[in-house]
């Protein structure tokens, strides 16, 4: 109290001396200002009673004021300090912990002064396991407070934690990429090399512990193609790739991992190739007339880009129009769209112009029949020679068909899923010229499926 008497005492003083003085002498100015006009004010101001008054009442005032603030600083007050991460104090290279929160909350209590303190130190949540054996053991969490006039308590307050022995075993490592999306349409990459192929994992081998070695399926370096700036082709070194362990079943294993990060190297390249857009007429165009040509202008190849197996067993960019019922030529814009594997062509669309002519028709014999999607393990008999060659039926102009030859046609059966036995099967016709409409006289062939 008495401190507390000493320190309102200077700050009167301090007051008096820098706010109450020169608002005295203020208020005497202008008295001296209105001395010619009010009498009355000049008297009553000059009072020394008056003047006493005045600064007896500013004082007051002030001293509410910072009394109040005081009363508030020095109040009892809570605050609850959230998320805090827990310090494990034990021999990292001899034992494992498993058990414990990952983060808890601390309730201080205390002044407001000292709550401010406590907030803005470094003061940590511990948990001191030195001397215990491996097993499971109840256990306290701590919070190291700064000051002694502090109270706290720790949410949880107590952990059963299980202590494992560390062993150690190497393990392949893998690289896999992130978002490969957002890497440009013309590059791809090609090749994915770790520097490293092994590495050494620590913890427990305990198959009742949630980490353990046993449950370790894969290591990976995962590569995110996003946050690279990857503009050519070329070879890419990506430093600092954090390494991960992961269970069979995808999940993030808590396993000490040596080295911790890693680097990758990217082999990015650009394939491309250049193919033949393939028009591709469907429906039926109306009796009397047939396709004379396609035109797709400029445009009659496209540059696509993918990946080189993709590239290699690419033929063409194959484009669908509907020409049913069509009696008159006819242009169609119609857009290209990727074949599987693709990621990018140097064209979106394109127009087709479609010109119609005399239909003709013409019989070409002995198109053998192919078989497509059997199974290895069978072979096909044809149960006679009518149903191993079918006679096909082309239409189209006069001056297309009778190009045409046995090689540009062909006929099969598709045996997918069948098992061995007796069949009466659909047969299917194509041929390389889309302008001509193929239709096998015989619609159906009867064959057998047997084993090998």
């Amino acid at each position: 109290m008495n401190k507390k008497l000493g320190l309102f005492g200077k700050v009167f003083r301090f007051i008096d001396r820098k706010i109450v003085v020169p608002i005295t002498r203020f208020l005497m100015r202008i008295a001296r200002w209105f001395s010619n006009s009010n009498k009355t004010l000049e008297t009553w101001l000059s009072r020394s009673n008056t003047l006493l008054f005045i600064s007896l009442f500013l004082a007051i005032l002030i001293f509410i004021v910072i009394d109040q603030k005081m009363t508030l600083f020095t109040n009892a007050s809570a605050e609850v300090l959230k998320d805090r991460e827990i310090n494990a104090i034990y021999n990292e290279e001899a034992y494992v912990i498993e058990g414990l929160p990952e983060k808890v909350d601390v309730t201080l209590m205390g002044s407001r002064s000292d709550l401010f303190i406590a907030k803005q130190s470094t003061a940590k949540v511990t948990v001191d396991l030195t001397g215990l054996k491996p097993g499971t053991h109840k256990v306290n969490i701590e919070y190291a407070a700064p000051s002694g006039s502090i109270d706290y308590s720790v949410n949880p307050s107590v952990a059963n934690v299980n202590i494992y022995r560390k062993v150690s075993e190497s393990k392949t490592v893998t690289a896999d990429l992130l978002n490969q999306d957002s890497l440009d349409s013309k590059l791809v990459i090609e090749d994915v090399s770790p520097s490293v192929d092994t590495v050494v994992i620590k913890g427990t081998d305990d198959e009742n512990a949630i980490n353990s070695l046993k449950k370790v399926a894969t290591v990976k370096a995962l590569v995110d193609v996003e946050s690279l700036t990857l503009n050519d082709a070329g070879n890419i070194n990506v430093k600092n790739i954090p390494l991960k362990a992961y269970d069979k079943d995808g999940n993030i294993l808590n396993v000490e991992i040596v080295p911790e990060k890693i680097s990758v190297d990217l082999e990015v390249a650009s394939p491309s190739k250049v193919v033949p857009i393939k028009v591709i007429p469907k429906g039926e165009i109306e009796n009397g007339k047939a396709i004379s040509s396609i035109n797709t202008g400029q445009y009659s190849n496209i540059v696509v880009y993918g990946k080189q197996s993709v590239l290699d067993n690419l033929q063409n960019v194959p484009v669908t129009i509907d020409v049913d019922k069509l009696n008159s030529n006819k242009d169609y814009k119609v857009e290209l769209k990727k074949p599987k594997g693709i990621k990018s062509m140097s064209l979106t669309n394109i127009t087709v112009s479609i010109i119609l002519g005399e239909a003709s028709y013409r019989d070409i014999d002995n198109i053998n029949v192919d078989v497509r999607n059997l199974d290895d393990k069978y072979t096909v008999q044809g149960t006679s020679e009518d149903d191993t060659k079918v006679t096909v039926n082309v239409k189209g102009v006069e001056s297309v068909i009778k190009a045409l030859t046995n090689e540009d046609i062909k006929a099969y059966i598709d045996l997918k899923n069948y098992k061995p036995g007796q069949y009466e099967v659909p047969v299917k016709v194509e041929g390389t010229d889309t302008r001509v409409q193929y239709l096998s006289k015989k619609t159906k062939v009867k064959i057998s499926v047997v084993e090998k």
